[in-house]
């Protein structure tokens, strides 16, 4: 049970100010980089009319977030976007998919990677607010139904982020935690590979396609 809690860390000083960098996180979000870029080689290798597996996969893919894009979006906004939330959608499934591999981890296991995630979303998306609406338009939206209103409605926007980074940092790190105490509870024996392949496949494909789509529906909402 020792590895419950237990993060490797490399320490910075820097004028004062001490730097804390969670290796194992770090190192597992660049073995995600590299397996995406690999599978984006394999898909744009000798494409044709006869697609490959990996252009197949790439299609399918690219063509069922694309729709939801336009869905969510509009013919307008869709283009602009889909890039960022299929390459959303991609990460967060791969970093919790990694897990199954016995000597990886979850970069999603780590606070950061899903505060970071829900800050990006934040920021992006209202960004494109204000430029969809004018600067105007868009700080009179906080003062609606009247203007006393704008602290609750500033308090709910930034509430977003909070419930989206901690939803998906929660599941997945609790899945980590419950196999590692079954796995001590009953040796190591039928039911602790179960539990990484639900937890793995089902609950990680399901928490990044929750994630992307909110962030998705975050975007939406700021640029109608």
């Amino acid at each position: 049970m020792e590895e419950l809690g237990k993060i490797k860390q490399f320490v910075l000083e820097f004028s004062g100010f001490k730097l804390v960098f969670n290796v194992e996180t770090i190192i597992m979000t660049w073995v995600v980089f590299l397996v995406l870029i690999l599978f984006a080689i394999l898909a744009r290798k000798k494409m044709g009319i006869i697609p490959n597996p990996f252009q197949i996969i790439a299609e399918l893919l690219a063509k069922t977030f694309y729709n939801l894009c336009d869905d969510a979006l509009g013919s307008r906004f869709a283009p602009k976007y889909f890039p960022m939330i299929f390459t959303l959608f991609l990460f967060i499934w791969l970093s919790n998919m990694i897990g199954v591999v016995p000597i990886f981890s979850e970069p999603t296991k780590d606070l950061n990677t899903t505060l970071s995630l829900g800050v990006l979303g934040f920021i992006i998306a209202h960004y494109s607010g204000i430029r969809a609406k004018g600067i105007k338009t868009y700080l009179k939206e906080y003062c609606e139904p009247i203007f006393f209103m704008a602290p609750l409605n500033v308090i709910g926007e930034l509430a977003k982020v909070v419930s989206i980074s901690f939803r998906l940092y929660g599941n997945i790190m609790g899945g980590g935690i419950i196999i590692i105490v079954v796995s001590h509870l009953i040796y190591q024996l039928i039911l602790p590979p179960a539990l990484l392949f639900f937890f793995g496949l089902f609950v990680g494909t399901v928490q990044a396609f929750v994630f992307t789509m909110l962030t998705l529906v975050y975007i939406s909402l700021q640029v109608k």
